[in-house]
């Protein structure tokens, strides 16, 4: 059974990671119905909003996923410049299920057959990705299988006005992982910053954990005029000058690839736009077996000691055309960048995004229509042993547990050329 001093005082932990606001009380804990803060529940829609100045956002139950993020564009219209579903009802029972804002785990990427070995035994997960003939499930598990945490209702344990945590138990065995996982997750929204603070604790057995935040973001809320796709946003990762190699199902090989200046998937000398290399033949593959694009492992190299608050953003996203810009700084050793090469034009928007009624606009998502970017550590590190990641990525009873930190900041950069000058997107 769970620790449940333990529990109650990782629960505190996580109530007490941001200052308390004036009237607000933190009494929530897991497994109760009772939610600390805010006594309304969620919207018609099933969405339980948080605010701070200058930005608003909803979030929901399934996968504890953000579902709408909203703040104003240079001109002051407002955009979502998320991917999600207007109701919440909606996430359980799309069939494509794209991870849309949820918290993949308990081990987000993939993982190499769908195995792993801890202290001499081998654990056989479920697949759920890449199906052949002689493994109609799949050779590999993709976000922590068929029933990963982003298919999951977690519990809301604690909500105000500018804050939600959401709890989560996973138990013994469920997708053949080893031992209960318990894990909360807090959203905090600041002056133009949204926060998160993931925690998990392996409360029976030592099991590999690693999680992520899984947000489709289009800086335009998809509405620029002149484009649908976010190829047009320019990227910088200035700490990104290596890449984990990957196979063509991008499973990774070991190796550690150099990203050298002006490559494609240099976006570390210099911020570029997602798009500036899609015309060039060598981009084929880059992301997959037949797929054009970017679906890869950045490694984050800072020089040690840092604060990962002060030391500068591992990520900038930028669009020209609605001028919104969000740093974004982690605690995390990997960022993975998707440029949505999956997209088929399938998946609707939301009605608080895009353009209505233009002719020849579809009200969905296109192929290459919005950029995932993903805090996390070295994927698949659980079958890589010499790259040395087991204390980031395996966890025990006793053990400290496993802490997630990351804070998109935005602003405003009403400058029409690139970050770096012309031609830098």
């Amino acid at each position: 059974m769970r620790n449940a001093a333990f529990a109650a005082a990782l629960w505190a932990s996580i109530a007490l990671a941001r200052p308390q606001s004036p009237g607000e009380s933190f009494t929530g804990t897991a497994g109760n119905t009772t939610i600390a803060g805010i006594s309304s529940g969620p919207d018609s829609n099933g969405k339980y909003e948080i605010s701070g100045p200058g930005i608003r956002a909803n979030f929901i139950a399934y996968g504890a996923s953000i579902s709408n993020l909203f703040l104003n564009d240079t001109s002051g219209v407002e955009r979502d410049v998320v991917g999600g579903f207007d109701n919440a009802s909606y996430y359980g029972v799309d069939r494509q299920h794209p991870h849309f804002g949820g918290v993949p785990g308990r081990y987000a990427n993939r993982i190499k057959n769908s195995s792993f070995v801890i202290d001499g035994q081998t654990y056989n997960i479920l697949p759920n990705e890449n199906p052949t003939a002689d493994s109609p499930n799949g050779v590999d598990t993709l976000h922590g299988g068929p029933d990963g945490w982003d298919w999951r209702n977690w519990t809301v344990v604690a909500h105000t006005s500018d804050s939600i945590t959401f709890s989560l138990t996973d138990p013994d065995g469920d997708q053949g992982f080893p031992g209960e996982v318990v894990s909360y997750v807090t959203y905090t929204m600041g002056n133009m910053t949204w926060d998160m603070r993931m925690v998990a604790l392996a409360t029976t057995k030592v099991t590999p954990i690693m999680l992520s935040s899984h947000t489709y973001w289009n800086l335009d809320g998809f509405a620029n005029t002149e484009t649908p796709l976010a190829l047009n946003h320019s990227l910088w990762m200035p700490y990104a000058g290596q890449r984990i190699d990957t196979d063509p199902i991008l499973i990774p090989t070991g190796d550690i690839l150099s990203n050298q200046p002006l490559s494609l998937n240099d976006f570390y000398s210099t911020p570029k736009q997602i798009g500036a290399n899609f015309s060039n033949p060598s981009l084929l593959g880059n992301c997959g077996n037949n797929c054009t694009g970017y679906d890869t492992c950045y490694l984050t190299n800072r020089l040690s000691p840092y604060d990962w608050r002060t030391s500068g953003p591992v990520a900038r996203l930028r669009s020209a055309w609605s001028g919104i810009q969000v740093d974004v700084f982690t605690d995390q050793d990997a960022f993975q960048i998707y440029s949505c090469g999956g997209q088929n034009g399938s998946m609707a928007l939301k009605s608080t995004q895009g353009l209505h009624g233009v002719q020849g606009r579809e009200r969905t998502i296109p192929q290459y229509g919005c950029i995932v970017m993903e805090v996390e550590d070295w994927i698949d590190g659980i079958n890589q042993p010499e790259w040395g990641r087991d204390k980031k990525q395996i966890f025990g009873p006793g053990d400290d547990p496993y802490v997630l930190q990351a804070s998109y900041r935005f602003s405003l950069n009403g400058t029409a050329v690139g970050l770096l000058g012309p031609g830098s997107g």
